[in-house]
């Protein structure tokens, strides 16, 4: 029993991971789907390219946060310096929920970004210079995943 103890920094380990892992996911979903999207309008009007790029971006920021979390956790957990801290199992489970904001969010908001930008795409192929109502409604999404962050780097600073 004494080993479960001792588990706590793998337990932390797994909450940065999922961090970046979750948040990376999400992002790929989403510019995936902005891609997929603007290949097919872009096969008919190949000048809206750089207009449609902007929109394929947006979702990228969310792996982005969560590999700014890892990095953060990362230091925390003293794996840069060599020193790896030994966390009890209450603290790594405590680390771990820290993470999650970013893991979770960040997945979902990844996703729902992309299904906002996919839609855009469809109103700059009808009124390409309206384009930045579309990024306003994405950006309207990053204003929850910017909130997730701040929340896993708050509850981070308390290690």
């Amino acid at each position: 029993m004494e080993w479960l103890q001792s588990c706590g920094t793998a337990v932390a380990f797994l909450g940065a991971a999922l961090a970046v892992g979750l948040a990376c996911v999400g992002s790929a979903r989403g510019v995936g789907m902005v891609g997929r999207a603007a290949a097919g309008a872009l096969s008919v009007e190949p000048d809206k390219f750089a207009r449609a790029l902007i929109l394929q971006i947006l979702p990228g920021t969310q792996g982005l946060y969560g590999l700014v979390i890892w990095f953060l956790a990362l230091i925390k957990l003293g794996f840069f310096s060599g020193a790896l801290r030994d966390l009890s199992l209450s603290q790594g489970a405590s680390f771990f929920a820290a993470c999650m904001p970013v893991a979770v969010g960040c997945l979902i908001f990844g996703i729902m970004q992309g299904r906002m930008c996919a839609t855009g795409l469809v109103m700059l192929a009808k009124r390409p210079n309206e384009i930045s109502k579309s990024i306003i409604l994405a950006i309207m999404v990053e204003f929850y995943a910017i909130l997730a962050l701040l929340a896993t780097f708050l509850m981070l600073n308390q290690f």
